[in-house]
């Protein structure tokens, strides 16, 4: 071809043909490039995945339902003056111990006019006043409550269960209570009465649980968060329940098998609890399975195990150092 006879256009033309034909062999050689080095998603691939796994045993899972309770004292009773009349002497305040028999409080019972001996107000029991006592000068009556004594040394929870909850409620059922003064602390009950009626209105049953053990940080009026232990899930293999992978609505794990190489099961689950799930059917106890790095393989993808990489790189910076 005579380069001199072409025209302008001609020339134009020819350049950007053979530009494109560049642009398409410089996109199949990175195409190939980037195929090797991302390529191993599908069976029989090169690509080797780094995973970490956990080796499936049998475990109890305890199931719990969290409630707001009320620390009270488990022996608490209202007091009431025998006379109606104005209450002209209080012996005691809130917190004070008394014994049973001891007056709290003195009632005036005359009207204008007349004249009465005041008459004595006494604690049916022994223990602490654990409401104020009324203010001398308050008008009462034979069903007005002058104070509560209540014997703080045997404290209980008062919590409320829904109603979902009722068929595995009974006495003995073990709980940790916590309160906001020690966040960190547990206190150990336990179920000591279940109410024999549901609240029609709140649709909750009343349980009462008694401490385990005395506490002093552990006061009455306090609020109380009760995690209580309802029922005991057994004999299955349990493994992280976010290691699982869905694929149209079913479960599956990934299986490590003896050539590093992974095996894609469907499972079928049973109860979770606290991000733990049981496998009822597909993973045998001591089988290994992959509980990290799960989203990037396939069925037969070959992976490298790196569970306890991270604690050998401690024990050999520990060596160094020695």
């Amino acid at each position: 071809m005579n380069l001199k006879k072409l025209t302008k256009s001609q020339i134009v033309i020819i350049s950007a043909v053979a530009l494109t034909i560049l642009c398409i062999i410089f996109c199949l050689t990175i195409g190939r490039n980037d195929s090797k080095q991302q390529g191993g998603r599908s069976r029989g691939g090169n690509t080797v995945f780094s995973v970490i796994t956990q080796t499936v045993q049998k475990e109890v899972l305890h199931g719990y339902v969290i409630a707001n309770g009320e620390i009270e004292s488990q022996n608490s009773v209202n007091v009431y003056p025998d006379v109606a009349g104005k209450v002209i002497e209080t012996n005691v305040m809130l917190g004070s111990s008394v014994k049973r028999g001891d007056i709290i409080a003195y009632v005036d019972p005359s009207a204008p006019g007349q004249y009465y001996k005041k008459s004595p107000v006494y604690a049916p029991i022994s223990g602490s006043i654990i409401s104020t006592p009324l203010k001398n000068g308050t008008t009462v009556s034979t069903n007005t409550t002058i104070a509560i004594v209540g014997d703080i040394s045997n404290l209980q929870v008062t919590a409320d269960i829904p109603e979902r909850y009722v068929a595995v409620l009974k006495e003995g059922l073990k709980a940790e209570i916590s309160v906001e003064a020690y966040p960190e602390v547990v206190f150990e009950a336990t179920v000591s009465r279940v109410s024999p009626v549901v609240d029609t209105t709140s649709r909750t049953k009343e349980v009462v649980l008694h401490f385990n053990k005395r506490d002093e940080r552990v006061n009455a009026g306090m609020f109380g968060k009760v995690k209580l232990y309802t029922q005991d899930y057994t004999d299955q293999v349990v493994m992280p329940s976010d290691a699982l992978v869905q694929l149209n609505d079913e479960n599956y794990a990934y299986v490590v098998k003896e050539d590093s190489t992974v095996e894609r099961r469907k499972v079928v689950t049973g109860n979770s609890v606290d991000g733990k799930i049981q496998i009822t059917e597909g993973v045998n106890e001591g089988e290994k399975v992959v509980i990290q790095g799960q989203t990037s393989l396939n069925d037969g993808s070959k992976i490298r195990d790196i569970t306890n990489a991270g604690a050998e790189k401690e024990a050999g910076k520990a060596d160094s150092k020695n």
